[in-house]
């Protein structure tokens, strides 16, 4: 199998687990000790922090989910895809709201699974549509820019 239709796979099964709510599947894609580095949630380290995540944050938090990424690029060390993400709001402040987002996912490989996941998106983009207080999202948007400033990403 090439680099291309390797990552295709784990694209497939990456998006399918998300949005089935597959925690088991999901991190069964990624290394013993992979992260997933989520632009709202923080890092997740390690196969059952990822399944937990999937599990008490996504889901705790919404349902509907649709994630569809396109353009993707692979070495076999690496890969790129942008994406579109949507979901229904739970949250009690913000029941029902439908959100839509696009991005960019990196994903870094080791041995044929997912070492790091990490994104970029407009967290504030996505909070603006679950009509959060625009003073939290200037806080979150704060914190965002000296994250960036320090190194972190």
């Amino acid at each position: 199998m090439n680099d291309t239709n390797h990552f295709e796979d784990i694209v497939e099964k990456f998006t399918n687990a998300v949005e089935s709510n597959d925690g088991e599947a999901l991190a069964a894609l990624f290394t013993e000790d992979g992260v997933y580095s989520d632009g709202f949630y923080g890092e997740f380290a390690g196969r059952k922090a990822i399944a937990t995540m999937l599990r008490d944050h996504f889901w705790g938090h919404a349902e509907g989910f649709h994630w569809a990424m396109s353009n993707l690029l692979s070495n076999g060390e690496q890969g790129y895809a942008k994406y579109l993400f949507s979901y229904d709001s739970t949250l009690p402040d913000a029941l029902g709201k439908h959100v839509v987002f696009d991005g960019i996912a990196h994903f870094l490989f080791k041995e044929g699974l997912i070492e790091r996941y990490e994104e970029i998106f407009n967290t504030g983009m996505a909070q603006a549509q679950l009509d959060f207080d625009p003073i939290r999202i200037k806080k979150h948007l704060l914190k965002r820019a000296e994250q960036l400033k320090s190194g972190e990403t």
